[in-house]
């Protein structure tokens, strides 16, 4: 028969290493995995937030089929996208990209120009008050590329982001970005395309009581579900973990990834 103290110091046992496992999940560092399946190269582009550790330099080259590991630090907020039909010369600056491009360089020290697909996260620990991470695909600044985001290990039960579907297949005329060859690259947001407050969500607009979808984020929302379609599509768009060891970010995604 189990005593009144192996009872207490089983209890006390068990809420210790609970309280480890929940100090251990905010202390250590995340895996990105970024891995192309694309038939063409990319040029992934990385943004970190609030001084956070620059990942992968800013930006290197992705060829079809390969994959690159990142580590990144607890606490560690920032983007991640695409850039395609990137030129650059030996010196790494100065050349341009189609699509997602950084102000001509290969190390991104800013954003990428829309329209461009974005994996954003805000990782637990580090100080920040988070205990679990925040993670989203979004399309509210355009689409240029398929991305699937899925946590690992598939155990952490935790849900994918992403979008599977080719907008630029589907991409309204008015939106649609032309490459050198006349074929679509990508596909603007209506804010980026018309500037409207309803579309931008801006001015009297800015709030979620005033800003609802409109028909060009209901196209995104309708082809890519799992995706941030506009600027509070919030409720169905962010996605929280506690439980990932990283995350596997494909760009040009099958259904599976």
């Amino acid at each position: 028969m189990e005593t009144p103290l192996r009872g207490r110091l089983f209890f006390f046992f068990f809420i210790v290493g609970a309280l480890w496992a929940s100090e251990r999940r905010e202390a250590v560092a995340t895996v990105f995995t970024l891995q192309n399946k694309c038939p063409y190269t990319v040029w992934p582009g990385t943004l970190s937030g609030n001084g956070a550790a620059v990942l992968g330099g800013g930006g290197f080259e992705l060829p079809p089929n390969s994959a690159v590991s990142l580590t990144a630090p607890p606490g560690w907020s920032g983007r991640f996208w695409a850039r395609t039909a990137c030129v650059f010369p030996p010196s790494g600056v100065s050349g341009s990209c189609a699509t997602g491009d950084c102000g001509g360089a290969l190390r991104c020290s800013g954003g990428g120009a829309p329209p461009v697909t974005l994996a954003e996260f805000t990782l637990a620990g580090g100080g920040n008050g988070a205990t679990k991470d925040f993670y989203d695909v979004s399309l509210v600044d355009g689409y240029n590329v398929g991305m699937g985001l899925r946590p690992t290990p598939a155990s952490s039960g935790c849900q994918y982001a992403g979008c599977v579907a080719d907008l630029n297949g589907r991409c309204p005329a008015e939106l649609r970005v032309a490459g050198a060859a006349g074929e679509t690259v990508a596909c603007r947001s209506a804010c980026e395309a018309f500037g409207g407050p309803e579309y931008c969500c801006t001015g009297d607009h800015g709030s979620p009581n005033t800003c609802g979808p409109t028909r060009y984020s209901q196209l995104f929302k309708a082809a890519c579900p799992a995706a941030y379609s506009y600027a509070y599509d919030d409720a169905t768009s962010t996605f929280t973990c506690s439980a990932a060891d990283g995350y596997l970010i494909t760009f040009c995604p099958e259904a599976d990834d």
